[in-house]
């Protein structure tokens, strides 16, 4: 390896431990955010009409301002940069931010002015009157946020573009710190509205922490459009079809939350929650190490090497494997202590037990979620946009047949919608996945199941091979490992649930969880050395912050 070889891998180890590092923050916080909402909310009519009301603000976000433009920007303005054409590089990135803003300005203007009419229509037809107009004031706040992050979201790759990835790390763990400030100050004033200003403060300050980096790199700004630029076109050109990508997988959610709305209160809530809690494993396993391999993937896809982008994403995902198993099934046996520790008596028995449903089929989509942060980032490398495209579509029509087939609302309207409560849902005639808001999760696990098995059989054939028995083995093995620390979970969580004097205070909550989680994470371990796992030592490598170079050597 030579010196600059050596530069760029620990440059790059500095920055996936930065991303990696600040996930888990932001998850932290979250964490935190979560624990005071379920005890303030629990699973309701105000949780429901805020996280309802956040999915049309979000998707215009998504739409215009999301990753998708990063991964057209990025590229272009470090072009520039690689010229030393500076005054390009600020011009280009003036003209993006203009138009960004104004077209993200004019959505938002329309959403805010027919909120009443997309909610009673689109996005909740199953909510009562008053949740509809409490829907309509949360959205019509959090479209602010929406306009903030429609420049913070490009100053994030202007950052990104001149390799400074700490402000933009930290940025995402600003906007939780504004909603936790919500969720703790603001709540009692102004009720669950307090949790929308707090977004509206986190999207700021989102914002301004990374204004230091841009006084630092000399930004410049021009008040022009530059319409007639061609290089602002072949930003969004490049854009589209990650763009439609990702509106798919938001329209998702807006389906799935129209079909929870006619399933009974707080079903959209459940829905919520078990999503929240299964992202936590997924974006410290999955989107972390999509960040981290996707530059490696790159750099290999443009020299050609068609045995190396193999070798790394193969090993990428028997990582994704050996981390993301054993964390769906430990969850799914850890999750109702972890679900009582966070709503802390805010949930009766009808209401854990609609969460769990969700939370446990969600928790089996973290391996397929968390593989597809590296599958498609493995055409986005070949510079091919449309095929995940596909795969996409494939999967949000399976996810939208689904989630009506398993989720049984045609039998559930044909009860008295306004008399429907979680509780019915606890004997409803109907399969265990059945009947309730669990069914959505399912629903959507699957969808995502195939979009990952249709884009890993498209490039094991583009790429000759994936390393399929390597993957096979992986899998295996850490199924083997992982069924037996389910086991030690089970035999632990039965010796506590017979012990006469444990409470049921927080503190014997918390330690439950230790106590199962460490137990397993032991046996687990034990397990996986007995069967020779050895990708757990290539593992404890990238803890020392040196994957790169052991993924690209397979």
């Amino acid at each position: 390896m030579t010196a600059d070889d050596e530069k760029r891998t620990r440059q790059l180890a500095r920055s996936t431990l930065t991303v990696m590092i600040a996930f888990g923050a932001a998850k932290f916080i979250s964490l935190g955010q979560t624990v005071v909402i379920a005890n303030v909310f629990g699973v309701g009519r105000e949780w429901d009409a805020f996280v309802t009301a956040n999915s049309l603000p979000e998707l215009i976000f998504t739409l215009i301002a999301g990753g998708a433009l990063a991964h057209a920007f990025i590229p272009i303005f470090s072009g520039f940069l690689a010229r030393d054409d500076t005054a390009g590089a600020w011009r280009t990135a003036s003209h993006v931010i203009n138009t960004v803003f104004s077209a993200t300005l004019v959505a938002s203007a329309l959403v805010f002015i027919t909120a009443p009419w997309l909610v009673a229509n689109v996005v909740a037809p199953g909510f009562d009157e008053v949740g509809r107009q409490q829907t309509v004031e949360l959205m019509r706040i959090l479209l602010l946020s929406t306009l903030i992050f429609s420049i913070s979201g490009i100053c994030m790759g202007i950052l990104q573009s001149f390799n400074h990835f700490l402000l933009p790390a930290l940025a995402p763990i600003m906007f939780d710190v504004g909603i936790l400030f919500g969720v703790i100050f603001l709540i009692k004033p102004f009720g669950v509205h307090g949790i929308a200003f707090g977004a509206v403060l986190g999207a700021a300050m989102h914002l301004g922490i990374q204004v230091p980096g841009l006084i630092r790199f000399r930004a410049r700004w021009t008040p022009k459009m530059g319409w007639s630029d061609p290089v602002l076109w072949r930003v969004v050109r490049l854009m589209l079809p990650r763009v439609v990508g990702l509106g798919v997988f938001s329209l998702n959610f807006l389906v799935m939350n129209n079909i929870a709305s006619r399933l009974g209160t707080g079903s959209v809530s459940a829905l919520s929650w078990g999503w929240r809690l299964m992202q936590i494993p997924q974006t410290l396993i999955g989107t972390a190490m999509g960040t981290v391999i996707f530059p490696t993937l790159a750099a290999l896809s443009e020299i050609g090497n068609e045995t190396g982008k193999r070798n790394a994403m193969s090993g990428a995902l028997r990582f994704i494997m050996i981390a993301s198993i054993p964390s769906a099934i430990g969850l799914i046996f850890v999750g109702r202590p972890l679900i009582s520790l966070l709503e802390r008596g805010a949930f009766d028995a009808s209401a854990s037990a609609l969460v769990y449903s969700t939370l446990r089929f969600f928790a089996l989509g973290i391996v397929v979620h968390s593989s597809l942060e590296v599958v498609a980032r493995s055409f986005y490398a070949d510079k091919d946009t449309l095929t995940p495209l596909w795969a996409a579509l494939g999967g949000a029509v399976i996810n939208l047949v689904l989630s009506f087939v398993l989720s049984g609302v045609a039998e559930v309207e044909a009860m008295p919608l306004y008399h429907m409560t979680a509780e019915h849902f606890n004997t409803f005639n109907a399969p265990f996945f059945a009947g309730n808001v669990g069914g959505l999760a399912l629903a959507n696990t699957l969808g995502t199941t195939f979009e990952v098995g249709l884009l890993l059989f498209i490039l094991r054939r583009r790429w000759h091979g994936a390393n399929e028995n390597l993957l096979a083995r992986t899998v295996l093995k850490t199924l083997a490992a992982s069924l037996v620390m389910a086991l030690a979970i089970v035999l632990v969580n039965s010796l506590w649930n017979s012990l006469a004097f444990v409470g049921g205070g927080l503190a014997w909550t918390i330690f439950q969880i230790v106590l199962e989680t460490g137990v397993g994470l032991l046996v687990f371990l034990a397990s996986a050395a007995l069967l020779r796992l050895e990708e757990l030592g290539t593992l404890v490598h990238l803890v020392l912050r040196r994957a790169p170079a052991a993924l690209v050597g397979g």
